[in-house]
């Protein structure tokens, strides 16, 4: 099953685009930024309360050191970024000699598509739904994505609507995946994972409200490590 967070995530941002294409205009940039604080002010909260949910908080440690360790050689962010602008690229250069209008429309998709789908709240959003939890995570990303389709419709227009289907495709996928996981997860396991991933929310909400410039997609394989690694301590 795809998931009630990501159904509700894909019609913020039909509901956010179609009143982006009634209105033409820009939302007012004070007004997007309050609303964008309030919602760095809740992600600090959820984050607060999973980090607080810890079996093994030692495990949980070790998990976000070697995730970090990992991403940052990895460097997960910036090959994210440079798929994300090798598809712009590729767009550019196969629409060079097509209109202006459809070079817009495209633009417009692969630029929506990339921002809802590739970040940390996306992949950690989609884990919880995916383990049964009310899926707080993406239904705050849903207010934020349907704010920022309100503003993106209302240049590009039907493009933004026709984001949401990679997006349902993409969460929904890891939704499932992560469902199909679960019934090989012990209790212990779940509150440790449920915990890596609370402390990676702080760090998003520290980014959400500019306080500091966290590369929380970088520890991303925190929640595969800490997985594994309570897996081995729990198992009798």
């Amino acid at each position: 099953m795809i998931g009630l967070g990501t159904l509700v995530n894909c019609g913020a941002v039909i509901v956010g685009s179609c009143v982006g294409m009634l209105i033409h205009s820009r939302l007012p940039e004070k007004m997007i930024s309050i609303v964008f604080q309030g919602i760095g002010l809740f992600t600090l909260v959820i984050g607060i309360s999973m980090s607080l949910s810890a079996e093994n908080m030692i495990l949980v440690l070790l998990s976000i050191a070697a995730g970090a360790v990992v991403g940052q050689v990895i460097d997960i962010d910036k090959q994210l970024r440079r798929f994300s602008e090798y598809v712009r690229r590729k767009t550019e250069k196969k629409n060079a000699e097509t209109s202006a209008t459809q070079t817009k429309f495209t633009e417009g998709f692969v630029t929506a598509s990339m921002l809802y789908c590739i970040g940390s709240m996306s992949i950690l959003g989609a884990i919880e739904d995916g383990m049964g939890e009310a899926p707080q995570l993406l239904f705050t990303k849903s207010v934020m994505d349907g704010i920022s389709s309100v503003a993106l419709a209302s240049t590009f227009g039907m493009a933004i609507l026709l984001s949401s289907i990679p997006l349902l495709v993409y969460q929904g996928a890891i939704t499932i995946f992560a469902g199909f996981i679960m019934q090989y997860m012990t209790d212990p396991m779940i509150a440790d994972l449920t915990a890596t991933g609370g402390i990676l929310l702080i760090g998003l909400g520290i980014n959400i409200l500019n306080i500091k410039s966290i590369q929380v997609t970088n520890m991303l394989p925190a929640i595969i490590i800490v997985v594994i690694l309570s897996g081995f301590y729990t198992t009798p």
